[in-house]
């Protein structure tokens, strides 16, 4: 089986998602589960628990220039019912009900070589 490259932006995207599971972690974080996808509904980049509240987590990746809106910003109203609405379908799968359910936004910021300059964990 030929094994598929990545390019470069998938490869930041995977690195910054790494940069945020060991945020989450180091922080007392469990990672529930990754990139949890419902067909023509959407995805979940992290399913995290801490404390008993289940945190829903988006990564977003974003090169440290200064003129880009905040990371944080670029989650806008239709991604984040697309999150919303997939988190309903992992709450249903697993009787997760009864839970306070947290949104988060990662921002990962990176230097033009790509690594990784902050990770910073902000509500929804």
């Amino acid at each position: 089986m030929k094994e598929r490259k990545l390019t470069y932006r998938q490869y930041i995207g995977a690195k910054g998602e790494e940069s945020a599971v060991k945020l989450l972690e180091d922080n007392g974080f469990s990672i529930l589960k990754r990139n949890y996808s419902v067909h023509n509904v959407g995805e979940i980049d992290i399913i995290a628990e801490k404390g008993g509240d289940i945190h829903i987590v988006e990564v977003r990746t974003r090169l440290n220039r200064g003129s880009y809106p905040d990371s944080a910003e670029s989650v806008k109203g239709a991604k984040r019912l697309k999150v919303m609405r997939t988190a309903g379908y992992y709450l249903a799968e697993n009787n997760l009900y009864d839970r306070n359910v947290v949104f988060e936004v990662c921002m990962v910021t990176h230097d033009n070589r790509g690594n990784i300059e902050r990770t910073e964990l902000v509500p929804f």
